[in-house]
């Protein structure tokens, strides 16, 4: 099986997998979930492409019970570290200058996201790219309930990393997605940076239509200002 090259040889997922196995895709679960330099590590498209070799008996000789159970327990504890990561570091993190790994712009569209989501952000994150890596260091620093956090964190975990790769173990018995694993894999990688641009689209919308309301209200000041009136 081959993958189609969408960056680095060492991102392709059958690379990463042919080249270190399940520990591999263990180490990049648990970076991808919580730790700041994961947030550009294959997720979806790898366990995607697990689930594919695992009913291909490539690369991967384990059973799909223990594989899943493995990425669910590496998600987690990756969300875990992320979760104290944020509690020690606290709001500094939004303070911090933007470096080649680190762009504060990140931790703020995680922010929004758990702002706007509450507790399920932890869950519904898991399948948004870069956010899922931000959200539960977001979580650490607005201190949420440990316990609370621990129950989303497990949901997510499950629904993430078993969902993703059962649902490529039984697409990959498929003969047409095992004869298009490229355009599988770009198709996947589209459909996680989707969330992304709809929010990014309803951004600029809003931004837009709100323009011409303030510069009315700026217009209609310096009017009120001009005949003597109160700028209110």
């Amino acid at each position: 099986m081959t993958a189609l090259a969408l960056g680095p040889q060492w991102l392709d997922p059958n690379y990463l997998i042919s080249t270190f196995g399940l520990l591999g895709i263990l180490t990049v679960v648990f970076a991808e979930s919580g730790l700041l330099i994961g947030f550009f590590l294959p997720g979806d498209s790898l366990l995607f492409t697990t689930g594919l070799l695992v009913a291909g008996h490539k690369y991967l000789t384990q059973p799909l019970w223990l594989v899943c159970l493995l990425i669910v327990l590496a998600a987690v504890a990756g969300d875990q570290a992320g979760y104290l990561f944020g509690r020690k570091v606290g709001p500094a993190l939004f303070r911090r200058p933007d470096s080649k790994l680190f762009k504060r712009e990140n931790v703020e569209k995680a922010h929004e996201f758990f702002e706007k989501y509450g507790p399920r952000s932890i869950v519904l994150a898991r399948f948004v790219p870069v956010v899922r890596t931000f959200t539960p260091i977001v979580a650490g620093v607005g201190r949420m309930p440990y316990g609370t956090f621990v129950g989303f964190n497990i949901i997510g975990g499950a629904l993430w990393g078993a969902g993703v790769t059962v649902l490529g173990y039984f697409l990959g018995r498929i003969a047409f997605v095992k004869n298009n694993i490229e355009l599988i894999l770009v198709g996947i990688v589209a459909l996680s940076v989707l969330p992304i641009a709809i929010e990014f689209w309803r951004a600029r919308r809003a931004n837009g239509t709100a323009s011409p309301a303030r510069h009315g209200r700026r217009r209609a000041a310096r009017g009120r200002r001009a005949r003597g009136g109160s700028p209110r």
